[in-house]
């Protein structure tokens, strides 16, 4: 690891987020936030300037040749954090609804051991717990969300308050295992990636998180997408569990504490 290095790596996928990136960088730039974070941009072959504006500020940006979706450029994130030491990561939208006073927090909670000495592999930014920011929702959304906790609750017996959220921290030992082929969904990783982790015996914590709402550019739920995203992520979550609880896929991954 070299001398400018953190132990910290945020990954902050991106398409076509130009009226955003700018923004974005600039608060993560802070003191607070730089000396303990680096920054790896990964830009899904974005058409406007998303790449330029990212060199420009001095940053660490890996470009899609094609077009490879959301899922895709987290994992080949998790790749360069294996390869290049890093301890934790925490992965950020490109479009400011994360805000960035969450960094410290994810980070400070990924140290934080729990009642039996051990630390979060995976800690969840959560809109929707009792001291998280206020944040609208539209109806559908609101029903998706019911059903994903419900299936999250009788697949594992856990209740995730918010099982889509895209703000998250990594400890080394779940972004290695996600880094590795077919256990990482390339297009939209949200409730059946945390179905999985929790069916494995990672361990997931979820904290208050302040988010805001889109003010520029084109979300990849707009229009009839999220009707699409809800039918398959309800079927992803049935096949995650049918995958380890029938056919046994990976379990045992977790048994080694020591595990890196």
């Amino acid at each position: 690891m070299s001398e400018r290095q953190k132990e910290l790596l945020i990954i902050i996928p991106a398409y076509n987020e130009e009226k955003n990136i700018t923004a974005v960088l600039e608060k993560l730039e802070r003191p607070e936030i730089a000396d303990i974070a680096d920054i790896l941009v990964m830009d899904d072959a974005s058409s406007d300037a998303t790449r330029r504006l990212v060199k420009e500020r001095g940053h660490t940006v890996v470009t899609h040749v094609f077009n490879l979706g959301y899922g895709s450029g987290l994992q080949l994130g998790y790749k360069y954090a294996v390869a290049n030491d890093y301890k934790y990561v925490i992965q950020m939208d490109a479009d400011g609804q994360h805000d960035v006073c969450n960094v410290p927090k994810l980070y400070e909670e990924l140290k934080r051991p729990g009642p039996e000495g051990l630390c979060p592999d995976i800690v969840l930014g959560s809109r929707f717990l009792k001291d998280s920011a206020p944040f609208p929702v539209g109806w559908a959304k609101r029903f998706a969300y019911a059903l994903f906790r419900r299936l999250i609750r009788m697949g594992t017996g856990r209740w995730i308050m918010d099982p889509t959220t895209g703000l998250q921290g990594l400890s080394r030992r779940a972004f290695q295992f996600y880094s590795v082929y077919n256990r990482f969904d390339d297009r939209y990783p949200d409730a059946n990636m945390l179905m999985q982790m929790l069916l494995l015996g990672f361990r997931v914590e979820e904290i208050p998180a302040v988010m805001h709402t889109r003010t520029e550019g084109v979300s990849m739920h707009s229009g009839l997408k999220p009707v699409f995203y809800m039918f398959r992520m309800m079927f992803s979550l049935i096949a995650v569990w049918v995958r380890i609880r029938v056919y046994k896929v990976d379990v045992g991954v977790t048994d080694d504490e020591t595990a890196s």
